[in-house]
């Protein structure tokens, strides 16, 4: 006598379907939100963004005795690669693509100004002024207009970036920016420019003064 064999229930037990069911409308509830084809979910889980910094604190007060004449805006493409030595890029190096814009003030400086400097005749009408040269402020970077166009990284600084506390720094190109931007202030004349708005302003504010002849000189 021969016993007949039982079939295997190779059927999905309830509890496997449901969780598979719900697995399922969650991936495409997510896709719907990363893809935009559901509208309206986005919104749903959008992130809220609140501003819980302090009162900002006064430090010190500085009054400052310059004359800012002149201001010059610079835009500078920073390309900046880390290889290291023996790895291929692709295990270890970074390369970035940053574009840098900033400003650069020329000013000059009135406190430095003494009383030899300014010679005025008997009768004020004629005035002398000796001013020291003009000289470049230090480079700001403005970050509204500054940002990172592309970003290479090998394998293990990615996994670096994981547990750093500041991933993707993009100090280093900043710095970067700031000083290629300072070097080309220095090129662009900004200094003359400042020398010739403070000569323009001073005989301007002195001819309304009453005088009639007014020099202004630049020297150390």
């Amino acid at each position: 006598m021969t016993t007949p064999n039982k079939r295997i229930d190779k059927r999905m037990p309830g509890w496997a379907k449901a969780v598979s069911a719900v697995v399922l409308v969650l991936v495409v509830f997510f896709a719907g939100i990363r893809l935009s084809v559901l509208p309206g979910l986005k919104d749903l889980f959008g992130t809220e963004t609140n501003d819980r910094s302090g009162p900002a604190l006064l430090q010190s007060i500085q009054d400052m005795s310059r004359y800012d004449a002149a201001s010059g805006n610079f835009q500078i493409v920073v390309d900046l690669e880390k290889d290291a030595k023996f790895l291929p890029d692709a295990i270890r190096g970074t390369r970035t693509l940053y574009v840098g814009a900033g400003t650069v003030d020329a000013y000059v400086d009135l406190g430095k100004v003494g009383e030899d400097d300014v010679t005025v005749n008997d009768d004020r009408t004629s005035a002398t002024l000796r001013l020291p040269h003009a000289a470049l402020g230090t480079p700001s970077l403005d970050p509204a207009r500054s940002y990172a166009v592309s970003k290479e990284r090998g394998l293990l600084d990615r996994l670096g970036d994981l547990f750093s506390d500041n991933p993707n720094s993009e100090q280093a190109v900043q710095k970067l920016a700031v000083e290629h931007i300072g070097e080309a202030a220095k090129q662009s004349g900004l200094t003359a420019r400042a020398e010739t708005n403070t000569t323009d302003m001073l005989e301007g504010l002195l001819h309304s003064l009453g005088f009639k002849e007014v020099k202004v000189t630049y020297g150390a």
